[in-house]
């Protein structure tokens, strides 16, 4: 079950290196973390520009980055990918811009919140703290699907590498996971995903231009993409020839299985050596739209939110803005090209969405040696395991502080909530694992979903709390409830009707989820004049300025 080819106990050994690395990094932060829940949860607002903006890029970009992109811009072209990684890129430098510095300053005014549902309970001053507890479940739900997502990677990276047990490798990345967010807390997290970032972002150039050197320069590379119809265009969208509604590896596997006959014709969708494909679907300005609504997500993410929260100083958010759109820009960019260049490469090995998302893996075992193939791969668990991580964090934040603190037991000691949020962690551990299970769940497909949930549930809310002072409780409970139930209705009854409800979740979710902020606010009573009062002043407040000594103490880098 576990042989290794030769070769292959270099790329495992490099892979070592890098679990050692990341649960060295969750001990050393360990007792530090654990000596509070603001330590714990939000590294004491002590993280400077650097570390939060590759961990927040790093947390956000989860597996998708790695395997998602790559996969679905291998299989079906230019412009559902592209489309989708320009409305990201839009959407990071907006959220970067008109959120952070001012989620900064409010979640000190509000409570010194120190968990994004125990912002917009404090942000209202919701006293029964329903909107922190309707925000931790919305975030329990979302983020175990979430979670999910990366430990589809980890098998995947695994299964592609060696041909180990998917599950066995799913399981084995998971707990990996789970043992150095449990231990080291929010800081070793965010030292993890900076150590991870940098992992990434050189895994991307490097496979990037390898794989442009191997297959022979920019020129060879379009004329044969050219080829392929509707494979470059950004308004079409190329579509792989199946075999009487499955594609050729489904076939195949069928026909092992003994679910097809021996002798039923799997190669129809190759003609000498290369795959086939239909007449491009149309990829018009409605699904243009909807496609580049992903970045309307960000607005919501409370992955990437919590880490405007934990920065030392909203002075620095200038310069982690620069930082994590040059990152967000380039990674996007190698990543979308790397599967297009691979279907030049090997054009016929991967031939559904599912088995492509194995192609940065596939690139890496061909062009290098099998050490710098570990080093590399390695960050797609890179990915995958920042991303985990975060999720694991926040929900046993949110669980712990604003359901079992915040409605269950208000007098409940720094301990118990810790040890509240491990359990947390381990249940929403158990549940990723279940959303992972079955090998051929795609990626893409995981994060949009959880993606568009989170988007529509946080995302106006967000905004309003930020913006709009006549925000009053019962809009953002209406904006919370709306928006979550909006994704799961468009996207289970909805969405299968096609045509112009064939558009992407997240656009319908998030404005409606503004009309029911707006119009419940209205019709409700105006917010006390404390809230306005405090509202109208929280950009006024001063942040405290902490000196070098200060910060060489904390451990974290300027």
């Amino acid at each position: 079950m576990f042989e290794l080819k030769e070769g292959d106990a270099f790329v495992v050994l490099a892979i070592l290196v890098y679990f050692i690395v990341v649960l060295t990094i969750g001990f050393v932060y360990a007792k530090r973390s654990n000596s509070s829940t603001s330590e714990y949860f939000l590294g004491g607002r002590k993280v400077g520009p650097w570390f939060t903006a590759l961990s927040a890029e790093a947390s956000d970009m989860s597996g998708y980055l790695l395997m998602g992109m790559p996969g679905l811009a291998y299989f079906c072209g230019a412009s559902d990918v592209g489309w989708t990684a320009i409305g990201l890129a839009i959407g990071t430098y907006l959220n970067w811009l008109f959120v952070a510095k001012r989620l900064r300053k409010y979640s000190v005014k509000a409570g010194d919140a120190i968990t994004l549902p125990g912002f917009y309970s404090n942000r209202f001053h919701a006293d029964k703290n329903i909107i922190g507890t309707i925000a931790a479940l919305i975030i329990l739900l979302f983020f175990c699907v979430y979670c999910g997502s990366c430990f589809v990677t980890c098998g995947k990276l695994f299964n592609s590498l060696f041909g180990w047990d998917y599950r066995i490798m799913m399981i084995f990345g998971a707990l990996i996971v789970f043992l150095y967010t449990m231990v080291g807390g929010y800081l070793s997290v965010v030292a993890t995903d900076f150590v991870q970032g940098c992992l990434m972002f050189f895994a991307l150039v490097v496979v990037f231009f390898g794989s442009i050197t191997m297959a022979g320069g920019v020129e060879n590379t379009a004329a044969f993409l050219s080829d392929i119809p509707g494979y470059l265009s950004m308004t079409s969208m190329s579509t792989p020839v199946t075999v009487d509604g499955y594609s050729l590896s489904e076939a195949k596997a069928m026909v092992d299985a003994g679910a097809l006959p021996a002798d039923y014709a799997v190669e129809q969708g190759v003609s000498n050596g290369q795959p086939l494909f239909g007449v491009p679907a149309e990829y018009g300005l409605l699904t243009i739209i909807s496609t580049m609504s992903w970045g309307l997500g960000y607005f919501g993410m409370p992955q990437v939110l919590v880490r405007f929260m934990g920065i030392r100083n909203e002075n620095e958010v200038k310069t982690s803005r620069r930082i994590a759109i040059v990152w967000v820009i380039i990674s996007m960019f190698a990543a979308v090209m790397i599967g297009m260049i691979g279907r030049a490469i090997i054009p016929i090995e991967f031939l559904t969405n599912s088995s492509a998302e194995s192609i940065f893996i596939r690139l890496s075992q061909i062009m290098l040696p099998a050490f710098f193939c570990g080093l590399v791969v390695s960050g797609i668990l890179a990915a995958s395991m920042s991303s985990a991580s975060s999720y694991l964090l926040i929900t046993g934040s949110s669980v712990a502080e604003n359901i079992f603190r915040g409605v269950f037991k208000k007098n409940a000691t720094d301990n118990q909530v810790l040890i509240v949020s491990r359990i947390t962690l381990a249940a929403v551990l158990l549940f990723g694992i279940f959303v992972a299970w079955e090998e051929d769940s795609v990626i893409f497909q995981v994060v949009s979903y959880a993606w568009a949930g989170l988007g529509a549930s946080f995302g106006p809310l967000t905004l309003f709390a930020l913006y709009w002072r006549r925000t009053n409780k019962a809009g953002a409970i209406a904006g919370m409830i709306t928006g979550a139930a909006m994704v799961l209705i468009w996207h289970n009854l909805i969405k299968p009707l096609g045509g112009v409800f064939g558009i992407y979740e997240l656009l319908p979710a998030f404005l409606c989820s503004c009309i029911a902020i707006v119009v419940v606010s209205l019709l409700t009573k105006e917010p006390e004049q404390e809230v306005l009062d405090e509202f109208d002043h929280y950009m006024d407040e001063p942040t405290e300025e902490r000196s070098l000594d200060e910060v060489l103490e904390g451990g974290l880098p300027l």
